[in-house]
Formats: C-alpha cells, structure tokens, sequence
C-alpha cells in the first residue's frame, strides 16, 4: 500500500540560523576580515555591498537586524574560515593563503574571487577549501 509522505514545509518555522547566532557570525566575521586585511570595501562587497554607514555601525559594535541573505554569506564565510583551520596548522598561514594568487581560481587569489560581491563566489572559494579538505 501506498503512503503518503509528509510535505516539508517551504518556510520552516523555526529560523535555520537564529538573531543571536547570526550578530556572533557578524562579529567573528569582522574580526576574520581583519585578519585576512581585507579593506573595508572588499569587507562590504563580500557581505553583499553593505551600505558604508552599516558597516561603520557594524565597526562600532552597533550589528543591527540580518536578514537570511547576509546570514548565509556570514555562514558561507564561517565555514571558509572552518575550512582554512583544517588545512592549515599554522593559523596565519590560513589567514595570507586568503590573498595569494592560486591558479586553481583562474590565478585570482580568494579574496579577488569573494570580493566578486555574488553568494556563488563565496561558495565556489567554500567548496575548493571542502574539496581540498576531503579530496577531490
């Protein structure tokens, strides 16, 4: 006999990424940023093009409402920094491997390809690292 089984809910009722986790996201990612010594306007094309006036709020401790796209790209960029941890034992090494060239993106360093501005550039610099990581 044939079941039926329960549809998923387009719009889940519970946030998959909550107000909270995503300000402590917002505040690694910031502090990230200033490791990689990305400028401010690689900082906010990487978040999407964030207003100048938000992210020099955002400087200021003051992180405000995010809404699902930033709280992805803040995630994507968590998992980035996941992924470097991993390959690198020497953290530093982690965090200038974000400003070399490499040719397996086109000669681009990673931080040319996620200051792009798009989610898909943020994801393909996250699947290289998971590629590298587990093996092609």
């Amino acid at each position: 006999m044939l079941q039926e089984v329960p549809r998923t809910k387009a719009a889940p009722e519970v946030p998959l990424i909550t107000a909270t986790e995503a300000e402590a996201m917002a505040r690694a990612v910031m502090n990230l940023f200033e490791r990689w010594q990305l400028s401010d306007a690689e900082a906010r094309e990487i978040l999407g093009g964030l207003a100048a006036r938000t992210w020099a709020r955002w400087k200021a401790g003051e992180i405000g409402r995010i809404d699902r796209d930033l709280a992805t790209r803040l995630s994507l960029l968590m998992g980035i920094h996941k992924g470097l941890r991993y390959l690198f034992s020497d953290p530093a090494r982690g965090y200038e491997w974000i400003s070399k060239p490499n040719s397996a993106l086109g000669g681009k360093s990673p931080a040319n390809i996620m200051a792009q501005g798009d989610m898909f550039s943020l994801a393909r610099v996250r699947a290289y690292l998971d590629a590298e990581r587990g093996g092609w």
